[in-house]
């Protein structure tokens, strides 16, 4: 029997506010020049890139679904409705490439368990770039997303991951809220040792792009503007 489901498109979006097509391939508004549909994190910032993207396209003709904190459990399982009429949906990202550090992974979920083709568009994930512009192992990393908040557990936290990189040979990356960065910065260089090294990644595909990677010792001298900047840290110990 053919399958007559829709497809589940997964839609990246820009890192920051520069040109949709800057970073994204054409294959990004092609297809969503042909959804009407969207599963989305914040509906204002969404229609926003959507129009900037495709300016043609009939906003109130728009299906917008919320994904984010507030959103029904039971009325998250009816989003994939229309796929199951036959219908393509889009699942967009507030930023980068969704259900990486995003909530969406609950909707791709969802697909799997309902027989959904989940089709994955090409874009840029800040953890991604970060690896690649570090110079660490890009053989073996791991992916820690937020850090305790409580200053004691977070050094502890950055202690093990130091230990964790030195005995398995194994970059740890990790994400932390705009606005707490430079206390991040701070207590990183307070808690690794003087030859561990630190990778900070800062608003990554913008013009302000800041990529460095230096031994902590060498770090203590450094101020980088990191406050309320989408920043990705990375710890290697050899």
């Amino acid at each position: 029997m053919k399958n007559t489901k829709g497809f589940l498109y997964l839609i990246p979006t820009t890192l920051g506010d520069n040109e949709p097509l800057e970073v994204l391939p054409l294959s990004v508004r092609k297809t969503i020049e042909e959804l009407d549909c969207f599963i989305v994190e914040n509906e204002k910032t969404a229609r926003r890139f959507i129009k900037r993207i495709t300016p043609r396209k009939l906003q109130p003709s728009l299906k917008i679904l919320k994904l984010d904190k507030y959103a029904d459990e039971l009325e998250v399982r009816t989003y994939l409705d229309d796929c199951e009429q036959g219908i393509s949906v889009g699942l967009l990202s507030e930023a980068g490439v969704p259900a990486i550090a995003d909530p969406g992974a609950e909707i791709v979920k969802l697909a799997h368990e309902k027989n959904i083709r989940v089709v994955p568009l090409v874009g840029p994930s800040s953890i991604i770039l970060a690896m690649m512009a570090s110079g660490f192992n890009g053989q073996n990393f791991a992916f820690n997303g937020y850090l305790p908040i409580d200053a004691s557990e977070r050094k502890r936290a950055i202690k093990s991951l130091e230990k964790l990189s030195k005995e398995k040979k194994q970059s740890q990356i990790f994400i932390e809220t705009p606005y707490r960065n430079e206390k991040m910065f701070t207590d990183l260089k307070q808690a690794l040792t003087p030859t561990a090294k630190l990778c900070i990644a800062c608003n990554i595909t913008l013009p302000d792009e800041y990529i460095k990677t230096y031994e902590i010792k060498e770090w203590k001298s450094k101020s980088p503007d990191l406050h309320k900047k989408p920043t990705i840290f990375i710890i290697h110990k050899e």
